[in-house]
């Protein structure tokens, strides 16, 4: 065990983690040059097109140090998107130590930080690392004074790397020999091994990813999950090296995969304990903090019959994904559906891409709603996640909605844009201070619904993307609801149906409805589209009717037979409108779900 290392990779989004975990498979020989391509350890389609880390990656490489022993080192590279930090507790949890990227032009950013305090709370050793200094407006003396003054951790222990060149990587393998500590466990001592990730394959079923913290797992084991209580028959045992790579059995320490047959989504829960059911351990691992849905959208099958293969595909993302939270539901508009939670806009967005793609569905989703708590005038206490359960506002004492207290790190300059787009969103208590020469770190508790429709979009535009953004949880406050309904020709659409605060109501209904007027195809008769708050009309468009010349065929005469035409077609539009049924397209649906800086409004 003294000779094994386990590591993550953690940093913000886009600072250089998974091209550093590149050129460390390049530098300890694990993969060939023929077999080498860059981004090696983002499998995804999705990843590769986005240029992001979604899903954790795990890799075993063997390298010989300057000293000449042999070491094993197990890396885990991380996203750095805020919406996928459940990805990065979840990798940490299998780490003795963390390497910590940070960009030498950017410097220390909101993630940065969130990540830091992540690993120090597990009580990780801590490497920083600065990164991109090839480029020609890096500045790594200053990125240093900053990782001492800001983060607390001593300048000299950082290497300095350009993850593009190699340059520095061999520097970085031997800090990584001498800086974290082995793991520690006994080999003769009941299984313990944590889960902190799973992947569905069509013919071998779950593939557990495990870290072995006590004891040993070999083929032929009889292995029982602590909490659903579930024996199975393990058939294989490996590590990804970074294709997985069948091995005789995992010890103590190491990281790796097992295969048991294991069918069912459920059986193999993420941060659960494996035990060995022959020689059960005296208490399971503590794992650790399963993350919280907090945006929730449904998803409806544009075909009926495809309701059932849509829970099929939502069971086995959620195998992969443990933040991903979903239940049925039915639409008078849209049918069955499936009300799903996620972490975020960013999630929900990478979530239904998937589904679209790895499964061929083609789907409906309506706009995002956070959960509110709402208080009854009996003193019942209801959590309401979907516009279309939110009782009689006569029956209701207070409604309680989700505040969080956001971080944000940008120049000095963008400072007032951002501020007032803070106190625009409803945010209270701003505070700012200066972390370095010419960049803020602004603090401000605003409300989470006033995020997750287009808060980080808007922020990067007025920042120019130099703004970088983190939160925390808060907690619930008393607010203003309303519940928002869209009527389209005189009929309530449920999927449009939305919760906000009462300030907020009438521009989004305006801006919902002049979106819906130009998406909805023109019908033979007029169409109202209206937003309402109870029996309250606050905002109104209109689709003009289609009109055929129903005068082309009258070449000059009396005036009155042109008149006849006319009020005959008046009739028929008029009969047509009181039975017609309006077609709302999808791209109509998605229209309303774009950020308001996706057009110029």
């Amino acid at each position: 065990m003294k000779d094994i290392r386990n590591f993550s990779i953690i940093a913000h989004i886009d600072h250089g983690k998974t091209t550093l975990s590149d050129r460390i498979l390049q530098a300890t020989g694990s993969v060939s040059e023929r077999d080498f391509k860059d981004l090696m350890l983002d499998s995804m389609e999705l990843e590769k097109e986005r240029g992001i880390t979604i899903k954790s990656s795990a890799v075993a490489m063997k390298y010989t140090a300057q000293d000449g022993q042999v070491y094993r080192l197990n890396l885990i590279d991380t996203p750095g998107h805020v919406d996928f930090s459940y990805e990065v507790s979840r990798a940490l949890a299998g780490c003795e130590g963390a390497i910590l990227v940070i960009d030498a032009t950017q410097g220390v950013q909101a993630q940065t930080v969130a990540n830091l305090f992540k690993a120090i709370e597990l009580d990780l050793e801590i490497i920083p690392v600065v990164n991109k200094i090839d480029l020609a407006s890096a500045d790594p003396e200053r990125i240093l004074a900053e990782i001492e003054d800001e983060l607390g951790l001593p300048m000299d222990t950082a290497v300095l790397v350009s993850a593009k060149t190699g340059k520095g990587v061999p520097e970085l393998l031997e800090q990584i020999i001498k800086q974290i500590p082995p793991p520690i466990g006994e080999d003769d001592t009941p299984l313990r091994a944590l889960i902190f990730d799973s992947m569905y394959n069509p013919y071998r079923g779950t593939i557990v990813h495990t870290r072995i913290m006590d004891g040993t797992l070999k083929p032929g084991m009889t292995v029982k999950i602590n909490s659903t209580g579930k024996e199975f028959l393990v058939e294989e045992t490996g590590v990804f090296s970074p294709a997985p790579k069948p091995v005789p059995q995992l010890c103590a320490g190491e990281v790796g995969y097992f295969m048991a047959s294991i069918k069912s989504v459920e059986d193999t829960p993420t941060g659960d304990t494996v035990l060995d059911a022959e020689n059960l351990a005296d208490k399971p691992l503590a794992g650790f903090v399963e993350a919280r849905p907090v945006v929730f959208s449904s998803l409806y099958p544009a075909s009926s019959d495809d309701f059932e293969d849509l829970g099929v595909a939502l069971a086995k993302l959620k195998l992969n994904d443990a933040a991903l939270d979903y239940q049925k539901e039915s639409s008078v508009a849209l049918g069955s559906g499936f009300r799903c939670g996620f972490l975020g806009l960013l999630h929900a967005e990478i979530t239904t891409e998937r589904l679209i793609r790895e499964f061929d569905l083609e789907l409906f989703v309506t706009a995002p709603s956070v959960q509110y708590m709402v208080t009854m005038r009996d003193g019942e206490v209801i959590t309401v996640q979907n516009p279309s359960l939110y009782p009689d506002p006569a029956d209701i004492q207070t409604t309680e909605e989700p505040f969080i207290h956001a971080s944000i790190i940008m120049p000095d300059r963008y400072l007032g844009a951002i501020m007032k787009l803070c106190l625009e969103r409803r945010g209270v208590q701003p505070l700012h201070k200066y972390i370095g020469d010419q960049r803020i770190e602004l603090t401000v508790e605003l409300p989470l619904a006033e995020v997750v429709y287009d808060f980080y979009d808007r922020l990067k535009s007025l920042s120019q993307g130099y703004g970088s953004f983190d939160y925390s949880w808060l907690g619930f406050r008393v607010t203003d609801m309303v519940k928002l309904d869209i009527k389209v020709n005189g009929e309530n659409v449920d999927a449009l149906s939305i919760l906000l605060h009462r300030d907020r109501a009438q521009g989004r209904a305006r801006e919902i409805c002049r979106r819906l007027q130009e998406e909805i195809p023109r019908h033979q008769f007029k169409i109202a589209i209206q937003g309402a708050i109870g029996g309250k009309i606050i905002a109104r468009e209109t689709v003009s009717a289609v009109r055929k010349d129903v005068t082309s065929k009258c070449y000059g005469g009396d005036i009155s037979r042109k008149r006849k035409l006319l009020e005959k077609q008046k009739v028929g539009k008029k009969r047509m409108r009181t039975f017609g049924k309006v077609a709302i397209p999808q791209k109509a649906f998605l229209s309303v779900l774009r950020s308001r800086t996706d057009k110029n409004d």
